[in-house]
């Protein structure tokens, strides 16, 4: 005992109890989790109305949490509440049950179609997963399971909360869940039983309720009655005859052989496959009892054609061909290519000819040079590689992508007028003139095109985006592609070299509006323009209408400075819209200096000498001024005279049209402006650049008008610049006297400036503002070197364009709300994107994807209604019905149909089944099917139904028993029982009191 009571030989231990082990931690982590949710304590819900899981929107919370290393994923799913109301602040009851017991019992959302598996299993409207971390094995073993469970528990038991918990075990795939839920003296388990077989002996009702009434275990005889809801799920696949709708393609067409496509300036549509893959039909009982219905291995009841409610929805191929989408897509892809011409098609016949020829044209030259003359070996393999060299190159040339039948056509279909071209070069057509003025369009698709910034629908640019599309993908590929484009290309110099307007096109100066090579196509029908009206010697046609609009746009006069008054004065040019419109340009020259007279230029002056002989009489003052001849004359303006010479008209002379031009031209003369600075003299030089037009003006209404002053030009040019008001005279007389405005009195004013530098001389006799030969061979130059890649990225926005009409087009006929509005979201998008020259490549294929979803709502809107056979149905209310039966398919994710099996979609389908049927049993031998008695026959009905085996079966067994006692609350038991070939599932929510047990 001494031993024992000796302080040394005691050995003390102290055991920390107070320090939380790695369970407890994770306890308190979900315990964290739940009060950070508000999810603690009970709170009063209003009944579940009847479809709001379909209508409802579902959210969800996630939170990660870790036991020691084990990483979990705790989520919140829950149905958005609506705003709160009075009710929902009331206290709830003392004893009142969790929501989710109360929802065990809801019959209004059985079957949900699209919501998490735990509310289509056990119908509630809130619960919380904790589920494996993403790289975390799955838990398997039962240890890790109770575990888990124990601690759900103690966690709901901690919190209070009302909200079922559940964990996730075994493999993800399995969705194996098991749970908890807790409330005032009552508790429900959630437990799940998952098998690959069915078992026989539970592959029917009655089985199944065996099952439940043993799990629950009522004491109470006779067991309270057991409220059943079943679904059978039917899929068709067999279409049969109901094919999809796309039409077949002509293969006795020039161009024929491609599905959907009809010809060239067509974009094709549809898809190439059905894009409906299957239809399911689910058949539901919702309301049955346990003796009112007999389902067993024997005997059903069940016959689908009689069950009170039929829903279906339909699957849809996943991503199937489109012939629109394709177009797209294949085009596109050209924007990655970096390869040029000369690198896809090789180096052209006629650069391979010019570099044989070299040495020809330097033969004179090799006898004075003194480098000796080397004497090439002739020798067969030299001559047979020359041999090949030409095979080679004309067998290129022959085994071009596109055939002479096919280019031929394309290049008709482009030029309409090469057709009937006359002998005479130097004279258009006729009528190409009026083919350029493009008929009148719809608002909306002007709104389009503008938006776009790609081309007028009737255009040579937009018909060319047409063809390069289709040529891309049926003809070749890019190869096909540059040689269109090396065609188009030779055309248009032939066109500018022979005075051929290019047809398809505005009259008048670049649209801004339109693509770059739209407006580069319009700079060459300028060109061609002036250099037909200077051959013939003629008066052209007028420019453009917009030329004389443009002239009729006011100025605000209210700018400073010297750009600012020429751009002002420019624009005030309204009250010479007539000369514009009606100016001469004979007899011009290719020289950019000067130009010459001609006879008609003679035969002028000779008439206009005589008009001044009838019109003008002797000037009263300034008699002894010399005085020029008056040339280039118009027509008088108004009753205007000139200032010094009152009884003199004053005349509107033939000017030069200023010089048109496109948005990189604009761009290049906006960088050189800027580049002059902000100085004094920067600013003057720069003024002095855009006054070129003001200062040919002047030079032509000094010629036409001989003795006027400055006043005269700006009482013509600029109307606002000329101040009048009425004075009193020396004999008191009212007069009117007027001045410049105060602008032009300016020191330095660019408009003074440039009226003492004018010289009298006739548009005619000028320097040409505008040189059409070199800006004509500018635009050439420009064509001739684009890449396919440049090219895509120039008339990719047409070929937008051209889809969204086409699609806009084949909805008219569908009438589809949804697609109207992805249509105009589609609208709204690529208007933003496509006004930038470099528009970013991924938005544009988002825009690409977008019409291809389009184009495939389309498909299957088509598909469906061939299915229904809609365009047969003579009664216009079905018929209306049924349209809108199938538009709903579209947009819901399962639709009711109104009448069940007996109503008009009802009947459809029902016959689309019984010809499925009827199409399986022929594949089968006809002695078996004809085999044995019509007793065995009648006894397997299975072999000649009107419906397949079910694909999937459903059934809900819910009850209210006292569990575990007999003197125990009556609580909500739920099985939820699935069947289907290779899936069998048992979801029970088991209920028991835990104060009277």
């Amino acid at each position: 005992m001494a031993a024992d009571s000796d302080p040394e030989s005691d050995v003390f231990e102290i055991t920390d109890f107070t320090t939380a082990s790695e369970w407890e931690r994770f306890v308190s982590k979900v315990e964290e989790v739940l009060n950070d949710w508000k999810l603690i304590g009970s709170s009063v819900h209003k009944p579940l109305e009847k479809g709001e899981y379909n209508s409802g929107i579902w959210e969800e919370k996630t939170e990660e949490i870790s036991f020691a290393d084990y990483k979990f994923t705790v989520t919140h799913h829950y149905l958005k509440k609506e705003s709160p109301d009075g009710e929902e602040k009331e206290e709830p009851e003392e004893d009142a049950f969790p929501a989710a017991m109360q929802d065990l019992l809801c019959m209004n959302n059985d079957f949900p179609p699209r919501a998490h598996c735990l509310v289509r299993w056990y119908g509630v409207r809130e619960f919380v997963i904790i589920s494996p971390g993403a790289n975390n094995d799955a838990i398997i073993s039962e240890s890790k399971c109770n575990l888990l469970l124990s601690s759900v528990s103690v966690a709901l038991g901690n919190t209070g909360s009302q909200v079922p918990l559940f964990v996730q075990i075994q493999q993800k795939w399995r969705r194996m869940y098991a749970g908890e839920c807790q409330g005032p003296g009552v508790r429900t388990d959630f437990e799940m039983v998952h098998l690959r077989k069915v078992p026989n002996q539970y592959n029917h009702l009655s089985g199944l309720l065996d099952i439940f009434k043993s799990k629950i275990g009522c004491p109470l005889t006779p067991i309270p009655p057991i409220n059943i809801a079943i679904r059978f799920t039917y899929i068709l696949q067999d279409w049969q005859q109901y094919s999809w709708p796309q039409q077949p393609p002509d293969f006795d067409a020039l161009l024929g052989g491609e599905v959907g496509g009809v010809e060239f300036g067509k974009l094709p549509f549809g898809a190439c496959e059905d894009p409906i893959s299957e239809l399911h039909l689910a058949t539901t009982w919702p309301h049955l009892t346990e003796g009112i219905i007999v389902d067993n291995d024997v005997y059903s009841d069940l016959d689908p054609v009689q069950a009170p409610h039929w829903s279906v929805r339909v699957r849809k191929a996943d991503n199937p061909q489109c012939l629109l989408g394709d177009f797209l897509s294949e085009f596109f892809k050209l924007c990655c290519r970096k390869e040029s011409t000369e690198e896809i098609l090789g180096r052209s016949p006629l650069e391979e000819e010019g570099k044989e020829n070299v040495d020809i044209s330097q033969a004179l030259s090799k006898l004075t040079e003194p480098t000796t003359v080397q004497i090439h070996k002739l020798s067969v393999s030299s001559m047979v590689h020359s041999a090949r060299k030409r095979m080679s190159r004309h067998r290129r040339v022959e085994e071009s992508p596109l055939s002479n039948e096919v280019l031929n056509s394309i290049l008709l279909y482009l030029f309409p007028d090469a057709a009937e071209k006359p002998s005479n070069g130097s004279e258009a057509k006729p009528g190409a003139s009026n083919a350029n003025s493009p008929p009148e369009k719809e608002p909306e698709n002007y709104n389009l095109y503008n938006q776009f910034k790609s081309s007028p629908a009737d255009s040579i640019t937009y018909k060319l985006s047409l063809c390069l599309c289709m040529v891309n993908f049926y003809h070749g590929g890019v190869k096909g592609v540059v040689q269109l484009w090396q065609e188009f290309v030779l055309e248009m110099r032939y066109r500018w070299e022979n005075n051929y307007l290019v047809p398809g096109l505005a009259s008048g100066p670049p649209d801004l509006r339109c693509c770059l090579l739209h407006q580069k196509l319009q700079m060459l029908n300028c060109c061609i323009e002036r250099k037909k009206a200077r051959d013939n010697g003629k008066r052209p046609s007028p420019l453009d209408s917009s030329a004389g609009s443009a002239g009729e746009r006011k100025a605000s006069g209210s700018d400073n400075g010297k750009a600012a008054q020429n751009s002002s004065g420019t624009e005030d040019r309204r009250e010479r819209g007539e000369a514009n419109q009606g100016k001469s340009w004979e007899s011009w020259s290719d020289s950019e200096e000067e130009f010459f007279e001609c006879l008609s230029d003679t035969e002028e002056l000779k008439e206009n000498a005589q008009d001044n002989e009838k019109k003008e009489g002797p000037p009263k003052e300034n008699k002894d001024a010399p005085r020029l001849k008056a040339e280039g004359r118009l027509h008088p303006h108004g009753k205007l005279t000139l200032l010094h010479y009152i009884q003199e008209p004053l005349y509107i002379p033939v000017t030069q049209e200023p010089a048109p031009m496109t948005e990189d031209l604009l761009e290049e003369q906006s960088e050189v402006l800027a580049k002059l600075g902000t100085s004094a003299e920067g600013a003057h030089l720069r003024a002095r650049m855009q006054s070129a037009c003001l200062l040919s003006d002047m030079e032509s209404f000094k010629a036409a008008n001989p003795g006027c002053c400055l006043e005269d030009f700006v009482r013509w040019y600029s109307p606002r610049d000329y101040v009048e008001e009425e004075v009193l005279d020396e004999k008191g007389n009212t007069i009117t006297k007027g001045e410049l405005s105060a602008r032009m009195k300016i020191p330095g004013n660019m408009w003074v400036e440039a009226w003492e530098t004018a010289k009298p001389a006739p548009a005619r006799r000028q320097r040409r503002l505008f040189d059409d030969t070199r800006e004509a061979e500018k635009v050439l130059h420009y064509l001739a070197v684009q890449k396919p890649a440049d090219l895509t990225r120039h008339l990719l926005p047409c070929i937008i364009h051209a889809a969204i009409l086409k699609e806009k087009e084949e909805e008219s006929t569908e009438d589809i709300a949804s697609v109207r509005k992805v249509i105009s979201q589609i609208i709204s998008n690529a208007s933003k994107i496509l006004r930038y020259p470099n528009p970013d490549y991924k938005k544009l294929e988002e825009i690409i994807n977008q019409i291809m979803a389009v184009e495939t709502i389309i498909a299957r809107a088509r598909s469906l209604k061939a299915k229904f056979g809609i365009s047969k149905c003579e009664n216009i209310d079905e018929r209306e019905d049924l349209e809108r039966f199938v538009n709903s398919l579209l947009e819901e994710p399962e639709v009711s149909v109104v009448g069940a099996g007996r109503g008009p979609a009802g009947s459809i389908i029902h016959n689309l089944f019984v010809t499925a049927q009827r199409a399986a049993l022929m594949t089968l031998d006809e002695e078996s099917v004809k085999s044995g008695s019509q007793e065995e026959r009648r006894q397997n009905p299975g072999a000649v139904s009107d419906f397949p085996p079910p694909a999937g079966r459903e059934i809900i067994l819910r009850t209210v028993v006292p569990r575990p006692a007999p003197y125990s609350k009556p609580l909500p038991q739920r099985m939820f029982c699935v069947l289907m070939k290779e899936d069998f599932r048992l979801a029970g929510a088991f209920s028991s009191d835990t104060s009277f047990f």
